[in-house]
């Protein structure tokens, strides 16, 4: 299990990461008191739900609480835990602008300016800083920024890009996916269901792929599709974007957009991308009528 504390200044970023934690299927709790961070841990590691990836939101907004910080952390290194500590940071003359346009008040700027309660956080978190694995300073980075400097550290090779593909096969007669972000229409390529020994098989089935995948058209749709695909994807990763859903159809989402639906998802694993696969309809028209 990967368990990571993010913890640093008010207003150096801490929100932005642990949304982009979420993005990545981190299990997320923000602003937890450090006492119960130990305890946490160990809930996490028997659970019976498998969670591999943890991700802990810890700042001065814990008041008393806080305190305790920097000894609960000695305290997990003594008893063995694993885990790693994130510090996010930035200069005062940024982390004041950005208060100041957030129209925010600092956690600790109780009856003081923001310049004040900076400097006691900065005196708080000293020997947090210094145990820290990875600290980030975000004066100079946008949000985007920060996301990219994140994912260096936290996601694998093929994560790296931190755009999540997720190609999806459906049947129109059953609805378009209401969360498609690029819709592709394979009802021009012909339908296997009109062969009776392939109208029980799906594109799952090597003898329905072999099918589809005899016709010119289909392996030239292939190769445009992957063209344009490939050309896209650095564009929406530039842009900040977790998760695109590329959704492929056809008449009963069996025969046709489930395999060219597999053909795009393996090309894309294999050009190093983060890709994932469903079928949403497939069981739905085995064996049914197809107009």
């Amino acid at each position: 299990m990967r368990f990571v504390i993010i913890t640093g200044l008010s207003g150096a970023g801490k929100s932005h990461t642990i949304r982009a934690f979420e993005d990545w299927g981190y299990f997320c709790v923000d602003n937890l008191p450090p006492k119960l961070i130990p305890t946490f841990a160990e809930l996490c590691s028997r659970s019976d739900n498998n969670i591999e990836k943890v991700a802990l939101g810890v700042d001065s907004r814990g008041g008393v609480f806080f305190d305790d910080f920097a000894n609960v952390i000695a305290d997990m290194h003594n008893r063995k835990f694993k885990f790693e500590v994130l510090f996010l940071e930035a200069s005062d003359n940024v982390l004041i602008t950005r208060y100041k346009e957030s129209r925010r008040k600092h956690p600790l700027a109780t009856d003081s300016r923001i310049s004040v309660a900076l400097k006691l956080e900065r005196e708080k978190l000293t020997k947090i800083r210094e145990k820290a694995d990875h600290i980030i300073d975000t004066s100079n980075l946008s949000v985007k920024d920060l996301k990219a400097e994140l994912s260096k550290i936290y996601l694998s090779d093929m994560e790296a890009s931190g755009l999540l593909v997720n190609v999806l096969s459906f049947g129109f007669k059953y609805g378009i996916p209401l969360d498609a972000d690029l819709v592709f229409d394979v009802r021009f390529l012909p339908n296997p269901f009109y062969d009776e020994e392939l109208r029980g098989k799906t594109g799952n089935d090597k003898e329905v792929q072999d099918y589809v995948l005899k016709y010119s058209q289909s392996k030239e749709f292939i190769d445009k599709l992957m063209d344009m695909l490939e050309f896209l994807l650095p564009y929406y990763t530039e842009e900040g974007k977790s998760q695109l859903v590329i959704a492929i159809g056809c008449t009963g989402g069996q025969h046709r957009s489930v395999t060219i639906a597999n053909i795009i998802h393996g090309k894309l694993q294999e050009n190093r991308h983060w890709a994932v696969i469903d079928h949403r309809d497939v069981k739905k028209s085995l064996g049914g009528h197809q107009p």
